[in-house]
């Protein structure tokens, strides 16, 4: 497999894990069609994808529970939100939701990259906030207008760690103020789309926005079209899969906690119900083979695979697979101790 996708969508992912929270913002459990109730991620420019991280919880809840046997470890997070506020002027408590709009590109045969446009609405005053940036940059930003608003041009070149655990080389952010308490973040032209979208107040990807919203309550949720070219830069070695994969359309899943428990939900959207049932037949066999190996992990490793095979179910509902697992939150925080 490639792994310039892979690598691009984990940095995606973890950047908007620390600066930003997406969720559902003042939705209740039985939703509202998203144009009749536009949210935070109604704003965002046409995606490929879109994904809702709940920030708060990840800050408050997930990472000192997950933490909770590596004091030394939360402490150097907690240490290195303060440095990331330092150095870029945000701070990251301060985001109530984000919403994150994924585009991929695809700038040669085998690559695909990925731009994306980032909507932070949070506790603060996005004025401040592009203030604060701006000296943290110390001079090291540019002006420029652009449909009557004034974008920002931040040169950060240098590493942060993010998180106290990845480290994230960061040259080049656009920001801008979308309204008093909303930034708009990301490269220029994903600046310029979301600017774009707001100004025609035209609603976009409404289909994605439904699926990455199924469950308000989730500390992640996404939802992402699959495109040929897409499965095609993947270019899995194994025939089979990479057969079954062609007939998937769509992908959602959510990511839960509870007091005691990570959930995790994928599913994945087919052509017809044929393949969906086909793709089902598939995992389970990966399933299958998959506890063989289990023995060849490390203890805390293999009690977290067990675990999360021994909790796997699959579910065919028409034309979709929904793969379903449940770990205990103290299988997971030994493995949050080697990082």
């Amino acid at each position: 497999m490639k792994h310039n996708f892979v690598r691009s969508f984990a940095v995606t992912l973890v950047l908007s894990l620390v600066v930003s929270a997406i969720a559902l913002a003042q939705r209740s459990r039985s939703a509202s069609p998203v144009g009749q109730t536009p949210t935070l991620l109604s704003s965002l420019p046409p995606s490929d994808a879109v994904a809702l991280i709940n920030v708060n919880r990840v800050l408050d809840e997930a990472l000192p529970k997950l933490l909770a046997e590596n004091p030394a470890k939360l402490a150097d997070v907690t240490s290195e939100l303060a440095k990331f506020k330092t150095q870029t002027g945000l701070d990251p408590r301060s985001f109530d939701q984000i919403a994150l709009g994924l585009n991929y590109k695809y700038p040669r045969e085998g690559i695909t990259t990925i731009s994306t446009a980032v909507l932070a609405r949070g506790t603060f005053n996005a004025g401040a906030i592009v203030a604060a940036g701006r000296l943290a940059a110390n001079d090291k930003y540019a002006e420029q207008k652009y449909q009557g608003k004034t974008i920002y041009l931040f040169s950060l070149d240098q590493q942060i760690r993010l998180l106290g655990l990845w480290n994230l080389n960061v040259r080049d952010l656009a920001v801008t103020a979308v309204d008093g308490n909303t930034l708009a973040l990301g490269n220029l032209d994903a600046v310029r789309s979301v600017i774009d979208a707001n100004r025609t107040r035209k609603h976009a990807n409404a289909e994605l926005i439904a699926l990455a919203s199924r469950d308000p309550n989730a500390i992640l949720g996404f939802g992402g079209n699959i495109s040929p070219t897409l499965l095609e830069n993947l270019s899995l070695s194994n025939d089979s899969i990479a057969r079954e994969l062609t007939a998937v359309r769509q992908v959602y899943g959510t990511l839960g906690m509870t007091s005691t428990d990570l959930e995790l939900m994928l599913a994945a959207r087919t052509v017809d119900t044929y393949s969906a049932k086909n793709l089902g037949d598939t995992v389970e066999g990966l399933k299958q083979f998959g506890a063989l190996f289990i023995n060849r992990l490390s203890a805390a490793k293999g009690t977290l695979a067990r675990a999360a095979l021994d909790n796997l179910k699959l579910t065919t509902v028409g034309n979709e697979l929904q793969i379903r697992t449940v770990v205990a939150q103290s299988q997971v925080s030994p493995l949050m101790r080697g990082y």
